[in-house]
């Protein structure tokens, strides 16, 4: 690859240069991954879009308000980029990347740009390499990147670490009040949106909206945001209804966040969650990868399977052997 055309290419808006260096980034291959460093270092960090992170229940309607909401940006002449993250499969290892065919009108949309990824073996509804799309998408000149996560439940809170506003998308009588004031994606949500807001169902989702408003109240309240926030509202992403006054909602916090310096040290911070995160896969990765190492695991999981030796017992064993046992801890 040509690092510096591709990446001319992409800062003009190169749809395809784009999707390439995104396969490029997801690749897993060794000799892939120091391109696409290269690649990054050589767009830079000189733009930035609106990181929006959506979450939701398979069913709720995630691709439908990604739709309605992205052809309302494209409408007021931003550039939309979507990134949507398919589950993968535990056994075959494949995803459907089905999530583009369901918004057709935003897929044909000349200011919008969908990619769908798999999730591969990535815990908390986001994939791997994510954040390094995301990079891509703003070297792209896009003003909203749009992070459609897989819709595992309380535990998809990854997303919130790699963006500005993080919404959550629920169906109306979709279970009891109880379930409003659990915590996890419920404590990092900045907004929450009722979907499905029309015809039979409008009146349970003003109802199903007013117990989840009152169950944000009985959460932290954060101190940097004001004090209507995190808020619930109803919306309709099939007929449309609501996803203006939700917009003006969005852009409230996002202007309140900057005026008080919050945007910056939330941005910051998310860099230093990543850093780790990345440290963390790294050494996992180099450890995993080495013969001597996979001999030793090899041995210890026979080991545990035929119950010679506890799960933590061989955990901690191959740790020490690896690093040396810690000494002088302190708690």
């Amino acid at each position: 690859m040509d690092i510096a055309k591709t990446a001319e290419n992409i800062r003009s808006g190169d749809r395809r240069a784009l999707a390439r260096a995104i396969t490029l980034v997801e690749s897993t291959r060794a000799q892939d991954r120091t391109t696409a460093a290269q690649l990054l270092a050589a767009l830079g960090r000189d733009r930035s879009a609106l990181r929006i992170g959506l979450s939701g229940t398979p069913g709720v309607g995630k691709s439908t308000f990604i739709e309605s909401f992205g052809q309302m940006l494209t409408g007021q002449g931003k550039r939309v980029a979507v990134l949507a993250v398919d589950p993968s499969s535990t056994r075959s290892g494949g995803s459907i990347l089905g999530d583009k065919t369901r918004m057709d009108l935003l897929s044909r949309d000349p200011n919008a740009f969908i990619r769908p990824s798999p999730s591969q073996t990535q815990l908390g509804g986001v994939a791997r390499r994510t954040r390094e799309a995301i990079a891509l998408c703003e070297a792209a000149d896009f003003d909203v990147i749009l992070i459609e996560t897989v819709g595992v439940g309380q535990s998809e809170t990854a997303v919130a670490e790699m963006s500005d506003l993080f919404l959550l998308l629920l169906a109306p009588a979709g279970g009891d009040e109880l379930q409003g004031v659990k915590r996890g994606i419920m404590e990092t949500c900045d907004m929450i949106l009722v979907n499905k807001a029309d015809g039979d169902l409008k009146q349970q989702a003003t109802r199903t909206c007013a117990d989840y408003a009152g169950a944000l109240h009985l959460l932290r309240k954060r101190p940097q945001d004001p004090p209507e926030f995190p808020k619930a509202v109803t919306v309709s992403a099939l007929h449309r209804d609501g996803i203006t006054a939700a917009w003006d909602d969005m852009q409230t916090l996002i202007n309140w966040r900057r005026d008080a310096g919050v945007w910056d040290k939330r941005r910051a911070d998310q860099a230093r969650f990543w850093f780790h995160e990345e440290v963390r896969a790294g050494l996992l990765a180099r450890l995993t990868g080495d013969a001597i190492v996979k001999a030793q695991l090899a041995t210890l999981e026979s080991a545990v399977q035929q119950g010679e030796i506890r799960p933590t017992q061989a955990a901690e064993q191959i740790i020490n052997d690896l690093l040396g046992p810690q000494l002088n801890v302190k708690s």
